[in-house]
């Protein structure tokens, strides 16, 4: 059955010879841009599904070199259907659930080398259910899985459903996941005889790049832009954290690309002993506009200082 093809190349803005770097840039402005909780566009979500989908795509190589060998002659929207036997280059895995994503990725990514082969023939039967001394045996593997969190997500933990399937056609079947509030990007979550064989599945969890935030391990940092004269006067602002608005205190001769700290607004610690730190990098707003008032202030200012 053909599908709608995707080329998410064009979905980030950038040409086929693209860096890493340049993904990643191009990802975290689009998905800036378009976060369903900040952007006002009337088609923020699905674009932002698309973005995701791209991304999680093209940030990987080998995922990526497996999405390239089907051609550039391709274009968006175009329908697809993938070659016989495509087996698109080096076996890849997906984690979670991605039943938000195309027909497109799934039908390239949903069959051989794609996320069903994490559990396709992970039973470990020997052909004709023997072992070579002649003995039935079977074998349990460990299989692995990676799971992509909103930064929301992470900080308030709790149960998560993964859907997977054993090849394209089979019955999904589902496994909750306990989450830890504050878990951090690169952590792993054992379950243990959850695999098809009877294994364990591993759950390696990645925070996906927020469009404010920042994050390192448990500390997040963000921007915030202030005025000249609050640069050189200080005084209070509210900053948006994880959890809400709170006031802080801007200390006065502030230069700007200097971090302020605001403690225990990170992520919360799985041990449950208090919250990271939030760093607020603060950059000064210079006008581009001024009334005439202002600029005699400002060239007033520039006197005083020459006289200074």
């Amino acid at each position: 059955m053909a599908v709608q093809y995707k080329d998410y190349y064009e979905i980030l803005g950038l040409p086929r010879t693209a860096s890493q770097d340049d993904i990643r840039r191009a990802y975290r402005k689009l998905a800036k841009k378009y976060h369903p909780d900040v952007s006002k566009e009337k088609n923020a979500d699905t674009r932002y599904k698309e973005i995701n989908e791209a991304y999680e795509v093209l940030k990987d190589p080998d995922k990526r070199v497996k999405y390239d060998t089907l051609g550039p002659n391709w274009e968006q929207g175009q329908n697809f259907t993938p070659p016989q036997d495509w087996q698109g280059g080096p076996r890849v895995e997906f984690g979670g659930d991605f039943s938000d994503f195309s027909d497109f990725f799934k039908t390239i990514f949903g069959g051989s080398g794609g996320f069903g082969d994490i559990f396709a023939g992970a039973n470990g039967h020997y052909p004709n259910g023997h072992s070579p001394n002649g003995r039935s045996r079977t074998v349990q593997r460990d299989s692995e899985i990676e799971l992509s969190l909103s930064l929301e997500d992470a900080a308030r933990g709790g149960l998560r459903t993964l859907t997977l399937r054993s090849s394209p056609h089979a019955e999904p079947r589902t496994l909750n996941v306990n989450l830890p509030r504050g878990i951090v990007d690169g952590s792993r979550i054992r379950l243990p005889g959850k695999a098809a064989s009877g294994g364990d599945i591993y759950v390696t969890v990645h925070i996906a790049p927020h469009p404010v935030f920042e994050v390192s391990g448990h500390n997040l940092t963000r921007s915030v832009k202030i005025t000249p004269s609050m640069a050189v006067l200080g005084g209070m602002m509210d900053v948006e954290t994880l959890a809400g608005n709170v006031e802080m205190k801007i200390p006065p001769g502030v230069q700007g690309g200097q971090k302020l700290r605001l403690r225990g607004r990170g992520l919360p610690r799985r041990d449950g002993e208090g919250s990271g730190d939030l760093f607020v990098r603060v950059e000064i707003a210079v006008p581009k506009r001024l009334t005439d008032r202002q600029r005699e202030l400002w060239e007033e200012l520039a006197r005083l200082e020459k006289t200074d």
